[in-house]
């Protein structure tokens, strides 16, 4: 039984992403790295709803995989379409592939510079664009804040005057933190390897390196998350405090963990969605 459920929810996955636009490679245009296996699937906003804005959405998978694009990805690039939002959802370099820490951050810097590199194409305000991530893509995106000033692509052969650091960052049920007390090991493993360092394992837990320059956050979670604990998502909300970011800070009883945008998996927390549309035009506007 529980390798026919398997069975069925890959047949799943590969229909929903053979349902979807057909991806780009990432690092077509750059010498070196035309082999990279990153791909980003992109939604430009329906014209008559266009407002502009942008985001770069990034799956969860712990690092290890990215098999959240379907619910973590295409249906929420889909529903940002429906509200004018431009969407650009980034499979980026995971362990699984023996890729681990910068490949991650490299891919998402990347797709914030190729976004802003097209924004008159695909009719996006360059000064309107954010990066949403779920479980372990919203430890990524909140990376793409946190370390803007940290050039990964620079020496990749990405030179120019185009801005990495995003204009708003949305992490849902992220992880944040490489502490003992509070990591989700998986993640961890995955993107520092077993074999980190106590400076690595202090720079990449999040609530420890906020700078006071952070864009604005939107931050969700729930309380009964089975998989990252909601005490990371705390001290998230704690540290972007002491440093005085913008932020706001959805915190729900119930919800779980890996309900994208679904109000059937998670009616309470998957209301964040409605949150998040009337925030992001306070900061945007």
């Amino acid at each position: 039984m529980k390798r026919l459920l398997t069975t069925s929810l890959f047949l799943l996955f590969i229909a929903a992403v053979l349902a979807q636009p057909k991806p780009i490679k990432l690092w077509a245009d750059v010498p070196g790295m035309k082999r990279m296996p990153s791909k980003l699937y992109i939604y430009p906003a329906p014209a008559d709803k266009n407002t502009g804005m942008a985001v770069v959405v990034c799956p969860g998978g712990s690092y290890s995989h990215t098999m959240g694009i379907a619910t973590e990805g295409f249906e929420v690039a889909e529903w940002l379409n429906s509200q004018g939002i431009s969407a650009f959802v980034l499979k980026y370099r995971v362990g699984s592939q023996l890729y681990h820490h910068p490949a991650m951050i490299q891919d998402a810097q990347m797709t914030i510079h190729y976004v802003r590199q097209h924004a008159a194409e695909y009719g996006i305000d360059p000064n309107k664009v954010g990066t949403m991530g779920f479980s372990a893509g919203g430890h990524l995106v909140t990376m793409t804040g946190a370390f803007a000033k940290d050039n990964y692509i620079q020496d990749l052969g990405v030179a120019d005057n185009i801005s990495l650091k995003p204009n708003f960052v949305v992490p849902v049920y992220p992880v944040v933190s490489m502490q003992d007390s509070i990591a989700h090991q998986r993640s961890r493993r995955n993107l520092l390897t077993r074999h980190y360092n106590e400076g690595q394992q202090t720079h990449f837990s999040m609530e420890l390196s906020i700078p006071k320059d952070m864009p604005p956050v939107f931050l969700v979670t729930a309380k009964d998350d089975p998989v990252v604990m909601y005490q990371n998502s705390v001290v998230l909300d704690k540290a972007l405090t002491q440093a005085g970011v913008k932020h706001r800070f959805m915190l729900y009883n119930t919800g779980g963990h890996g309900y994208g945008l679904s109000e059937t998996i998670a009616p309470e927390a998957g209301q964040w969605k409605y949150e998040f549309i009337k925030w992001v035009k306070t900061i945007n506007n």
